[in-house]
């Protein structure tokens, strides 16, 4: 997988009964919609700068080469990698059916 990381942190965010995740790239989204599709993620999960990982997919996620970090370290990375978002969804975030274009 060359020199990306892809990071998530720990399923400590609750929605509609589960545990969630964040799933991040240190260095594009490319690389972040690849790792989601071979983890099997809709793109629906896809938040802007960030997928939502439900709990059951988390261990999968660390034996396809994510690594395991805290919430700060994501947002740190993204920040530092200039790919962190606002909230709001804007259409110039590059999602995977754009990167196909």
């Amino acid at each position: 997988m060359g020199n990306m990381t892809i990071l998530i942190d720990k399923p400590l965010w609750h929605f509609k009964g589960e545990r969630f995740s964040h799933l991040v790239s240190d260095s594009s989204f490319e690389e972040l919609h690849d790792f989601a599709a071979k983890l099997g993620l809709p793109e629906q999960a896809f938040h802007g700068d960030h997928y939502d990982i439900p709990e059951r997919f988390w261990q999968r996620a660390i034996d396809l080469g994510a690594t395991a970090t805290d919430s700060r370290e994501v947002v740190r990375r993204l920040r530092k990698a200039g790919l962190r978002k606002s909230y709001k969804i804007t259409s110039d975030v590059p999602t995977r059916e754009r990167l196909k274009e």
